[in-house]
């Protein structure tokens, strides 16, 4: 580390750290933090020139107690008139997200994108970021002090999303997560080098789950389980000697396999639920291959589905992408995918769903003229679901249960665009609770048509989808 001054126009901002492991471009969204001056338009004068945003710490001389010289505008400070209407731009920032309709962009620091639109996925959970705001800052004796740190980390990263208008450098919660999981701090060439998207999806829903669980007995004990955990049970048969065996095992997403036979996500699922593995079979005294058939046998409210893209290609030695294009739907049924036992609970909860469904399509269709015909029927189809994917039959009763049925809709995508998991770019498509979708471009926000999302599908060098998530339709009985 090394410790700077920086002077901008009339101000000096003191004891600046350099981690001079870290490119510049690090060192500019410090900066952007205090000044409010966007590292694109940041001049910062060293030795030998301009400091570019790849430039080698060590090339430059840089001295303990140094002064810099920084040169730029920022970000245009809003003032409200002091008569007149108040427009939008000119509320408080607070008021402007909450009008805005959709949190804030995040400052890529260096092959980022991973973690960035991992997490603008996972803001998009509103009882996610309930549990969170409800998390003390004084850590239990039950969580271990990263995981503790790494939560509230998240915890106030939300925070600032929700209250932000600009673009925010999620510095603070950065460097956390690189000291939980130092495999996302590799290095290459001095840069820090581009991590899968999936691993830190599933490493921070690991965390939070051992920080968020609940200590009343009466409660759900796992609270990011209840949203995203689901169970299979899995039955294994091995042929040679006829054994079976059965167990439950529990996940946080389900897998999509690609291959020549799948075209549609539904597909890629019963490939995912089946496959091949060697145990040791005490009736051969061997090792020997088991079938393995996963059935789902408990529902979560999020469904997480990961597209299985990548691969290790010995030839290359290195990970290699399937560009397959595999179409995946705004609605997902999975009833057939489940147990025996779930399906029965699943079939009450359905039937009231197509009952009320169809009693509102039979009720609004005849108010409209028959001339209109299938144009009615799609528009009051659409309308079956309300914009965050909640069942609208109009039925909440006060103190009625809200009952699973395997019924969900796409809230969340997020992409991969590149032909390699160690390089390319992610970006987040989530759906908002207005019913609009948002692309999350790192720092970059545009508000997107809802037709468009389920276009990236792959089959070329565009984004494609790599992880989906899918919000429960639920009903009360």
């Amino acid at each position: 580390l090394c410790t700077v001054s920086v002077k901008w126009q009339k101000k000096v901002f003191e004891s600046i750290e350099i981690d001079t492991s870290q490119p510049p471009f690090v060192f500019k969204a410090q900066l952007y933090d205090l000044s409010g001056v966007p590292p694109e338009r940041q001049k910062i004068m060293v030795k030998g020139g301009l400091l570019k945003d790849d430039a080698d710490w060590s090339t430059l001389g840089l001295k303990n107690g140094q002064k810099l010289m920084m040169m730029g505008t920022a970000d245009e400070i809003v003032k409200a008139p002091e008569k007149g209407p108040v427009f939008m731009e000119d509320l408080p920032e607070e008021q402007q997200a909450a009008n805005l309709g959709y949190s804030a962009g995040l400052v890529n620091l260096g092959n980022t994108c991973y973690m960035n639109s991992t997490m603008q996925c996972l803001i998009s959970v509103p009882e996610l970021k309930s549990e969170l705001s409800n998390y003390q800052s004084a850590r239990t004796k039950d969580v271990d002090q990263t995981s503790h740190m790494l939560t509230v980390a998240t915890r106030e990263l939300f925070s600032e999303l929700d209250k932000s208008v600009k673009a925010v450098a999620p510095m603070p919660f950065w460097m956390v997560l690189q000291k939980k999981y130092p495999q996302f701090a590799q290095l290459h060439n001095g840069n820090h080098m581009q991590q899968d998207a999936e691993e830190c999806w599933t490493q921070m829903l690991y965390t939070l789950s051992q920080s968020l669980k609940l200590p009343s007995p009466s409660e759900d004990p796992d609270a990011v389980k209840a949203l995203f955990g689901l169970n299979l049970l899995n039955r294994l048969h091995c042929q040679e000697s006829s054994e079976e065996s059965s167990e439950t095992e529990s996940v946080f997403s389900l897998k999509c396999h690609i291959s020549h036979e799948v075209n549609h996500l539904h597909e890629g699922l019963k490939h995912g639920l089946k496959g091949e593995l060697e145990k040791t079979s005490p009736s051969l005294g061997r090792t020997a291959v088991y079938v393995k058939e996963s059935l789902i046998d408990s529902l979560p409210r999020y469904l997480t589905v990961q597209f299985v893209r990548f691969f290790w290609k010995r030839e290359s030695n290195q990970k290699a992408k399937i560009l397959r294009k595999v179409d995946y739907p705004l609605e997902l049924d999975i009833y057939d995918l489940c147990s025996e036992d779930l399906r029965k609970k699943l079939e009450a909860p359905r039937q009231k769903l197509r009952d009320i469904e169809g009693q509102k399509l039979g009720l609004q269709a005849s108010a409209k003229s028959s001339s209109k015909g299938d144009d009615v029927k799609m528009t009051d189809a659409e309308g079956s679901s309300n914009q965050s994917g909640e069942s609208s039959t109009g039925d909440q009763q006060e103190g009625a249960s809200p009952h699973m049925t395997g019924i969900y809709d796409l809230v969340s995508v997020l992409t991969h665009k590149g032909r390699s998991a160690d390089s390319g770019h992610y970006v987040a498509w989530v759906k908002q609770e207005s019913g609009k979708w948002v692309q999350y471009d790192d720092a970059n926000t545009s508000l997107q048509r809802g037709e468009d999302i389920i276009k990236l599908s792959g089959g070329g060098d565009w984004h494609m989808a790599y992880i989906v998530m899918y919000k429960a339709r639920l009903i009360s009985m």
